[in-house]
């Protein structure tokens, strides 16, 4: 029987929840509060609501989604509940434009809803039967998984927003300083045998999983070869050296249009300056990192792929590198079954920002695959999309399925900023492929 961190099917851990609950709260208020006061208000990626949308959103979610749906009780403020009930993925700036608007609460008053949220919240969080078999929301306690897993990974999607925020509008912490690192090591890849790879998760034996993580479905690997580690910025270095940005036939014609329209030159996290580039970290910029893998959208991905005649893995070769053994058998992470910790990999808010590849030796996969959960999420080639069989989930209906639009690609692994408990085999990201923002690496392959 699966567990979560939180509890196993058809039973619940009350104090885990809370635990959780509560540690989920305590990590939105710190990032928040990193955040000065004239930058509240501010929208630092224009595809995205202003910062305090995501302040608001996150107790809203919540509240909707456990007591309102879920156990059908009225809303606090019903303006609030619509006004922070979702958030946008625009094509492009225009469309962002026209779904944004031009007020927003002051913090006081969103801290103020947020507060009687939480108060009763965990009200219901420690008194309610939350496990109700046969239940819309409450069958296996899927609506209290869903605003637990919902909130941890918000905390991801707000520090890449924040990572665009001028220093100056930043409050600074202490702590966590950058581990730079070397020379990357010298690029080499491992050969994994063909096989099977399991794609997704049992739904009587998960205890959660997001609608898209269902059905389980088992796919056959040819054997491949791909890179023991992920693209660094030193690699990146030499693609852009030979001109990458300016080879059309390289590109995508949507990637090649973007690249054009926007002026795309050189990967985001990376600043022109007169003595070279420099990384864009959180708090400070400093020299370029060559050790730490190279943050960039999937076009540009796609585009130093087709540079080095070679291509990205697609997601089942991604799991059967990061699951997969020779043995045959399946691993829970690629080390083993330990829980994740910090000897594994570089995941769970340890640091702001990444870390020379190949510095978690322990969390290398079966076949010497190093970096696959934690460090930057990877690129695949593969379309996101439901496997046969997929069921939207009752508590949150839309999460995956307005996204199954030909447009978004798969993204597996973890980054820096990916809580634990995300951390499972079946768990799937994704993006749009011009969008450049997010802490996303990637790692070649060739059959």
């Amino acid at each position: 029987m699966q567990t979560t961190h939180a509890g196993t099917i058809g039973a619940l851990d009350r104090s885990a929840v809370l635990d959780w609950y509560r540690l989920n709260r305590r990590r939105s208020r710190s990032l928040f509060d990193l955040v000065a006061d004239d930058a509240y208000k501010t929208s630092p990626i224009p595809l995205r609501h202003v910062i305090a949308f995501y302040e608001g959103h996150l107790p809203v979610f919540t509240f909707n989604t456990l007591i309102k749906k879920a156990l059908g009780r009225p809303g606090i403020d019903e303006r609030y509940e619509r006004l922070f009930a979702r958030g946008i993925d625009p094509e492009d700036e225009d469309a962002a434009r026209l779904a944004g608007r031009d007020t927003w609460p002051d913090r006081h008053e969103i801290l103020a809803y947020a507060e009687e949220a939480d108060r009763r919240i965990l009200d219901v969080l420690e008194n309610e039967d939350l496990t109700r078999s046969g239940h819309p929301l409450l069958d296996r306690a899927e609506a209290v998984f869903t605003i637990l897993e919902h909130e941890a990974m918000h905390h991801e999607t707000l520090l890449y927003i924040l990572h665009r925020l001028p220093y100056s509008m930043k409050n600074r912490p202490t702590g966590a300083d950058p581990v730079f690192g070397g020379e990357a090591p010298v690029h080499h890849m491992a050969r994994v045998a063909a096989g099977a790879a399991t794609l997704g998760a049992d739904r009587d034996v998960a205890a959660f999983g997001w609608d898209n993580e269902f059905p389980k479905r088992t796919v056959d690997v040819p054997a491949f070869e791909i890179d023991v580690y992920a693209v660094t910025n030193r690699d990146w270095i030499d693609f852009q050296n030979a001109g990458g940005y300016e080879r059309r036939e390289l590109w995508t014609p949507k990637g090649w249009a973007w690249r054009q329209e926007q002026d795309i030159r050189h990967p985001l996290f990376w600043e022109p300056r007169r003595q070279g580039f420099v990384w864009r970290g959180m708090f400070d910029e400093f020299p370029l990192p060559g050790a730490w893998p190279v943050y960039v959208s999937w076009e540009e991905a796609r585009a130093y792929a087709n540079w080095k005649e070679m291509r990205l893995p697609t997601e089942a070769e991604f799991q059967r590198a990061a699951y997969g053994t020779p043995e045959g058998v399946e691993r829970p992470y690629p080390w083993g079954e330990d829980a994740p910790d910090a000897r594994h990999g570089n995941f769970d808010f340890h640091r702001w920002d990444p870390m020379p590849v190949g510095s978690h030796p322990l969390g290398a996969s079966a076949w010497g695959v190093h970096d696959l959960l934690g460090n930057g999420w990877e690129w695949t080639s593969t379309t996101f999309d439901g496997f046969p069989g997929f069921r939207a989930m009752n508590s949150y209906p839309e999460y995956s399925a307005d996204f199954f639009d030909g447009e978004h690609y798969v993204m597996k692994g973890g980054s820096s900023a990916t809580a634990r408990e995300l951390l499972r085999a079946s768990f799937r990201n994704w993006f749009r492929p011009n969008y450049p923002y997010t802490y996303t690496t990637f790692r070649l392959a060739r059959s």
